[in-house]
């Protein structure tokens, strides 16, 4: 394996869930050349690709479909900030989530549409139909989080976000 094809599978390995831009600025290369080595590890199965919400990610082989979906989705600071609630706190209702992490009902629902869909996160309904919002594997959880931060550009796209939402709170 050439010495560019090694540093774009230990980038993998050491970032799973990197998406093709994050990896073409990390390694200062250039888009063509990380395609090419990038596609060049698919073929060996020494990388795996994942498509979710408009990007696609890479992964390590040893990565599961759960966890795949999941690495994509905390790679995003407000989807972080919200399974670290439910971590601190336990279940939580939505209301109290938005205003913990500080952001509007309407993007905590986006991420949590995502979250929702990946089994991260479920919502249950009560007898009066009130949302509880429920970690489905807090340890699997845990350990993510513990491996991935989202990229700099990943945080100032949540940071704007949330820049909006105050201000069309205000």
């Amino acid at each position: 394996m050439s010495e560019t094809r090694t540093r774009v599978a230990d980038h993998i390995k050491h970032n799973p869930g990197v998406h093709f831009n994050e990896l073409v600025r990390a390694l200062d290369l250039a888009p063509g050349q990380v395609q090419h080595h990038v596609r060049r590890l698919l073929s060996d199965e020494t990388v795996r690709r994942s498509e979710f919400y408009g990007r696609t990610h890479y992964f390590p082989p040893e990565f599961d479909a759960w966890e795949r979906g999941a690495l994509a989705l905390v790679r995003r600071e407000t989807a972080r900030d919200i399974l670290g609630h439910l971590l601190e706190h336990g279940d939580a209702r939505p209301d109290d989530v938005a205003d913990d992490i500080g952001v509007a009902r309407s993007t905590l629902e986006w991420h949590l549409d995502h979250l929702v869909e990946r089994d991260v996160v479920r919502k249950e309904r009560d007898l009066h139909n009130r949302v509880t919002l429920v970690l489905t594997h807090p340890e699997r959880t845990t350990r993510l989080l513990d491996d991935v931060s989202p990229s700099l550009p990943e945080r100032f796209v949540d940071r704007f976000d949330r820049l909006l939402d105050h201000l069309v709170e205000g």
